[in-house]
């Protein structure tokens, strides 16, 4: 038997209508199913050629308020972050503040390897630090604050899994440690830097650096259902910093994208750096395909919210989907919500009852799975009786049963 597992947006033959005219009729349609079927909350936003053409938000911002989520409704976006750190770092280089080859040694000199450690080694996430989420005990104090300086020893103490350049692995020290230049070199709190970098530039009013959730500034809760939806734990941003802090709305996060990648906050060099991919990752970036497209922009994942956003930059679209509660794939609303906007042939899912598979026909799907043109790779692993997937640096996700060797 062979597991068909879906990690990427993936490809179709069928050509139908397309556009906004398509998305708003089966898009709406496939949307109000996700929320009426209870299987998600979260808010999508696409952009055409630079400007908004489709907004959905579907489920709550707050159940214990009974407070929907709208098209200004901000949530954490996790490691999308990193695109913005990644965009600072090299405004910073383009002010010859910072190369790309500079070592981690200039500013932290006790870090394993610091010296054979550079800019673009983190950037490219080759730098071979620990990834400090990824410690066993990790989630029993993400949510007390902590101080810059004990983050620093925290991630030094994890020490280094391999030789500097000699491979990529996700790690989210990396972006901490490029963060805390940035802070360094422009004598600013990195929650300053990137209003004064980013969002004034981008004219982006609903992007920030996070604090504790706040329902009264339309900020959203996550959520995790068992049965029904509870609230999430709540991680203290103190920990991410430019790995996973900042708050957005998803039209925030497609104007940031078309700011970005068409030379409005960067050089046309610069940005052409950051699309140049090693072992799948760019400076900050990552690519996905979708049928003979490849989308550029970033994942995220924290707490329960589940972040993609993405620009396609031969048809000018972007589009964003941030979650705040999961029950169905984001990635296979993903796939609907672009096989809708690009014509091809999609089937609104049918959630009525999958079938129940025992836990020794899961377990033959256990193992490391990877991909050619993905670059992290997912473990396929049995919790509760359930199958679930975890791609390097993210959190665990549950896999569902379409049949026997389909999920």
């Amino acid at each position: 038997m062979k597991l068909k597992l879906i990690t990427l947006f993936i490809a179709f033959a069928s050509y139908n209508s397309y556009g906004q005219e398509a998305i708003t009729s089966k898009g709406d349609s496939f949307l109000n199913l996700i929320e009426q079927s209870n299987k998600g909350m979260g808010s999508l936003s696409i952009y055409q050629n630079g400007e908004e053409v489709y907004q959905k938000s579907i489920g709550f911002a707050s159940l214990s308020d009974s407070i929907k989520s709208n098209e200004g409704t901000k949530y954490r976006i996790g490691s999308i972050s990193k695109t913005y750190t990644a965009a600072i770092i090299m405004q910073l280089i383009e002010e010859g503040k910072l190369k790309l080859s500079t070592p981690l040694a200039d500013y932290f000199p006790n870090v394993n390897n610091s010296k054979d450690i550079t800019v673009e080694h983190m950037l490219r996430h080759r730098s071979g630090i620990f990834n400090f989420t990824n410690a066993k005990d990790f989630v029993s104090y993400m949510t007390t604050p902590i101080s810059r300086e004990d983050l620093v020893n925290r991630i030094i103490k994890l020490g280094s899994v391999f030789k500097p350049g000699s491979k990529a692995k996700y790690s989210n020290s990396n972006f901490i440690f490029l963060s805390l230049i940035a802070e360094k070199i422009d004598g600013k709190d990195l929650s300053q830097i990137i209003q004064d970098r980013i969002c004034i530039p981008c004219s982006l009013k609903e992007t920030y650096y996070g604090t504790d959730i706040r329902i009264e500034e339309n900020e959203a809760n996550s959520f995790y259902k068992i049965t029904d939806w509870q609230n999430a734990t709540e991680s203290h941003m103190s920990w991410p910093i430019g790995a996973g802090a900042i708050v957005a709305s998803p039209k925030d996060l497609n104007k940031f994208l078309n700011c970005l990648l068409k030379n409005k906050v960067l050089k046309k060099e610069s940005v052409n750096k950051m699309l140049e991919f090693k072992d799948g990752f760019g400076l900050g970036l990552i690519s996905v395909p979708f049928d003979e497209k490849k989308g550029y922009g970033h994942n995220g994942r924290i707490d329960e919210f589940r972040s993609s956003a993405y620009h396609f930059a031969k048809d000018d679209v972007t589009i964003t989907y941030i979650s705040n509660g999961t029950d169905y794939p984001t990635n296979d609303i993903l796939i609907g919500v672009l096989s809708i906007y690009f014509g091809r042939d999609f089937t609104i899912p049918d959630f009525s009852e999958k079938p129940a598979l025992s836990e020794k026909t899961l377990k033959q799907y256990e193992g490391l799975y990877s991909c050619k043109n993905f670059p992290l790779n997912i473990k396929i692993f049995i919790q509760d009786g359930k199958l679930m997937g975890q791609a390097d640096g993210q959190g665990a996700f549950t896999l569902t049963a379409a049949d026997e060797n389909t999920f």
